[in-house]
């Protein structure tokens, strides 16, 4: 009787923490529709290369920047990108040219695999999102990237983000499940009854070996 009733518990944690990691798995899917990410991905890592790829990501937001003003959500923002892909791509060639530099520039906006990535305060857990990419010349060097909406790069670019600028941004346009989901250090979602029955099963399973 005692083994049924352990395998039982651990059947329910089991289901407990099965559909535990399904939640957590649909809200990172979720997550992902919310937000855009900008890259800058560097010609090489040479460190002149490097140098060329911030004076890229400043001039591209210098010119964006405006043009967010008053953006209040993902639609809006996709739209300004979309209108602006031609003049990102004459901005970029530009500086690549004012810096004695031929490499090509491709412009890239869509859904793109990523891993988990580290912004300030936050984590953005691995999965796919919604992404402007600009590529220089062979596009074989350390990228740059921040958060184009919630609009953390602008902030980023005029003022250098701080913790407490980073978590007022992100909760003005996001849930507060989504927020707590990239707070930095989150740990595993549990089902509360997994929870439960781990903690039952664990006394069970002490008074099983006591004499």
């Amino acid at each position: 009787m005692k083994k049924l009733i352990a395998v039982f518990l651990l059947a329910i944690i089991g289901i407990g923490n099965f559909y535990g990691v399904k939640s957590t798995n649909l809200r990172k899917e979720n997550l992902s529709h919310k937000l855009i990410r900008f890259h800058v991905i560097a010609n090489s890592d040479s460190e002149e290369d490097q140098q060329l790829k911030l004076k890229v990501r400043d001039a591209i937001l210098v010119d964006l920047t405006p043009k967010f003003d008053g953006v209040k959500d993902v639609k809006d923002s996709e739209r300004i990108i979309k209108q602006n892909i031609r003049e990102i791509k004459i901005v970029a060639e530009e500086i690549i040219h004012k810096e004695g530099k031929n490499y090509n520039v491709k412009i890239a906006y869509g859904t793109f695999d990523f891993p988990t990535r580290y912004y300030g305060t936050i984590t953005l857990p691995a999965g796919r999102y919604t992404a402007l990419k600009v590529i220089i010349g062979n596009g074989e060097g350390k990228n740059w990237w921040c958060v184009i909406f919630p609009p953390l790069c602008f902030i980023d670019a005029t003022h250098g983000f701080t913790d407490e600028q980073t978590a007022e941004e992100v909760v003005k346009y996001l849930s507060q499940e989504d927020v707590d989901l990239i707070k930095k250090g989150k740990p595993p979602v549990k089902f509360k009854i997994a929870e439960i029955m781990e903690k039952y099963y664990n006394k069970f399973k002490m008074a099983w070996k006591a004499p």
